[in-house]
């Protein structure tokens, strides 16, 4: 019976961590999809919120709206950005009555807040017509989805087995500092990012120059990681594993940003709007969610600290002694 019980439970972290999974890929079609938006100039083609043209139907506002390229872009990121709300009430609903943990339970609510606070940016950059809106916009849009990253490690079976902590040592500290900084960093990025993208000028000869300056820390910073995880950590996969994403991840990331770079200096000025800046540059926005979601799963690893054996001793015996309670109505219950 306790087995039959065990199973269970263990199918129920299982299957919110999945949908967790569904929530972030999710997320990261809208993130793609806002990037089109700004991409092509989009923002403004349905001038209203929370109507669309006028219209309340959420679903079709406008005959035929997905056959014209900027409102199929814009309206079509208004549904799923819809579609992630959604996803996101029920994950936190599931959350607060499936998890234990009362901390899980307040994240969940806290991704509910931003994502009401993402749809009310997103809708008021639309009625003030505000390009510094739409930065801000994409900022919590990263921060948002960088709380449902944490989420779904948090259900995963190598977070809730403890699995990959690292041991005390002079390397520690110095591994956990990177990680904080490298972090920062990429986040620090994706707000440059977010105000070379919507300066509304082009290429800005200010933003650009910082945002590239902050890849080349960047750069240095990830490749710390790197290598502190892989020289002193061999016995902790599950950390090398997590820094390995992260190297690879920069160094796309890296190589996209100077493609989409050149590519912008080369076609500044000339007439009309090709397709390789607009796939370019959403790809490297993209990437850099990836990025910044590998940092938060790789700094939560390294910051995380084994618990005090009595702790765990206490954990254990009260989980034993409930379970001793409940046994006699269970086998009561059997027979």
């Amino acid at each position: 019976m306790r087995a039959s019980r065990s199973s269970r439970s263990d199918a129920r972290w299982v299957w919110r961590h999945r949908f967790s999974w569904l929530t972030v890929c999710t997320t990261v079609l809208l993130i793609c999809w806002g990037g089109v938006v700004t991409s092509i100039g989009a923002g403004m083609a349905f001038p209203d919120w929370p109507t669309s043209l006028g219209s309340y139907n959420l679903i079709n506002p406008v005959d035929e709206w997905w056959a014209v390229p900027a409102y199929l872009a814009e309206h079509g990121h208004r549904l799923v950005a819809s579609l992630v709300g959604m996803l996101t009430v029920v994950l936190a609903a599931w959350t607060w009555w499936d998890d234990p943990r009362a901390w899980m339970r307040r994240l969940g609510w806290a991704a509910v807040a931003l994502v009401v606070v993402q749809g009310i940016l997103g809708g008021l950059r639309v009625l003030w017509v505000s390009i510094d809106l739409a930065a801000v916009h994409a900022c919590v849009a990263q921060l948002f989805f960088a709380v449902l990253v944490a989420m779904t490690l948090f259900t995963s079976t190598t977070w809730r087995e403890g699995r990959g902590l690292l041991a005390g040592g002079p390397s520690r500290p110095w591994l956990r500092g990177l990680a904080y900084a490298a972090t920062a960093g990429i986040y620090l990025q994706i707000v440059l990012g977010a105000l070379l993208r919507h300066s509304g000028g082009g290429v800005s000869a200010g933003f650009t120059a910082s945002h590239v300056t902050g890849a080349f820390v960047v750069v240095g910073l990830v490749m710390a990681v790197f290598i502190v995880a892989e020289k002193h950590y061999d016995d902790v996969p599950v950390v090398r594993r997590a820094a390995r994403a992260l190297f690879g991840a920069m160094s796309l990331q890296f190589a996209l940003g100077l493609a989409a770079l050149l590519v912008m200096l080369y076609e500044e000025g000339q007439a009309g709007l090709s397709l390789a800046p607009v796939l370019l540059t959403v790809a490297h926005l993209v990437v850099g969610a990836l990025l910044f979601g590998t940092a938060i799963v790789t700094t939560l690893l390294v910051a995380r600290t084994p618990e005090p054996e009595s702790s765990v001793q206490a954990s254990s015996s009260n989980s034993n002694a409930s379970r001793n309670r409940k046994e006699p109505a269970l086998v009561g219950a059997d027979a």
